[in-house]
C-alpha cells in the first residue's frame, strides 16, 4: 500500500504530517495502556517481534505496484490477534520506517501518508474486534466470519486511505479514477486471503501452549476475558 511518489506533492504533503502525528499519538496512548496492563518488557519484546515481521512482510512477501500504490500482504490482523494492538502499531511503524531507510529511501517523503494508511485502519479493527469477538472467546478460537470482518475493516481502511491520498493529490480525473479502481480491485484478493492466513496462524498457536501467559504474545490469544 505504499503511495507512489508524485501522487501527493508540494504543500499538500503537509497534511500527511498532521495525520501521521495524530495516528502516532493514538499509538502512544495504546502503548501506555498496554504497559500498565502487561509491563514494559512484554510490550518491548512483542514490538521487536512485530517490527521484524512487518519489515519481512514488506520486503519478502509478494508485492505488486498496481495503480496508485502497491498491493501488499501486510497481515495487520494477524499481528493484532497474535501480539496485540500496541505491538502491531509499533511494529508497522518501525517496520515501515526501516524499509524506507534501508531499502526504499524514495518512499521516505511518503512516510506520513503510509503510516497513517497502516495505523488508522488498525485502530478501527481493534475497536471492531471488541464487538465481533465475545469476551468469552480467546483469539485462538475465532471463526472465519470473525476473521473476515477484521480483515475487511483493516484492508478496506487501507483502500479508503489510499483512495483519499490519490484524490487529494491528483483530483478526480478519469485516469486517476481508473488507477484508484484498479488498485482497489486488486486489493480485494488480500481481503479474502488474509482471514485464511489468520486462522492458519491461530491453529498453529494452539499447538504452542507453552507461549500462554508469556511475554511473547497477546494474553487474549489464549485466554478469554471472561
Amino acid at each position: 500500500m505504499h503511495i507512489e511518489p508524485s501522487i501527493v506533492e508540494g504543500a499538500k504533503i503537509v497534511l500527511s504530517y498532521g495525520t501521521a502525528t495524530a495516528a502516532l499519538g493514538v499509538a502512544v496512548k495504546i502503548a501506555l495502556d498496554t504497559i500498565k496492563r502487561d509491563g514494559v518488557i512484554s510490550l518491548a519484546v512483542r514490538s521487536l517481534l512485530t517490527s521484524l515481521l512487518a519489515l519481512s512482510f514488506f520486503e519478502v512477501l509478494p508485492h505488486q505496484p498496481i495503480g496508485v500504490s502497491e498491493v501488499h500482504l501486510i497481515l495487520g490482523s494477524t499481528l493484532f490477534l497474535v501480539f496485540g494492538a500496541a505491538p502491531a502499531a509499533i511494529g508497522l511503524t518501525i517496520g515501515l520506517l526501516a524499509q524506507g531507510i534501508f531499502f526504499a529511501p524514495f518512499d521516505l517523503p511518503q512516510y506520513g501518508m503510509n503510516v497513517t494508511t497502516l495505523l488508522v485502519p488498525l485502530f478501527a479493527m481493534s475497536l471492531l474486534a471488541k464487538k465481533v469477538i465475545p469476551e468469552s472467546v480467546a483469539y485462538q478460537d475465532i471463526k472465519y466470519s470473525q476473521a473476515l470482518k477484521l480483515s475487511m475493516t483493516y484492508q478496506g481502511g487501507i483502500i479508503t486511505w489510499v483512495a483519499f491520498w490519490a484524490f487529494y493529490g491528483q483530483g478526480f480525473g478519469s485516469e486517476n479514477l481508473a488507477q484508484v479502481l484498479s488498485f482497489g480491485a486488486a486489493y480485494m484478493s488480500v481481503i479474502l486471503l488474509e482471514p485464511l492466513l489468520d486462522l492458519a496462524v491461530l491453529a498453529g498457536a494452539k499447538t504452542l501452549h507453552q507461549l500462554k501467559g508469556s511475554l511473547f504474545v497477546e494474553k487474549r490469544l489464549y485466554a478469554a476475558l471472561s
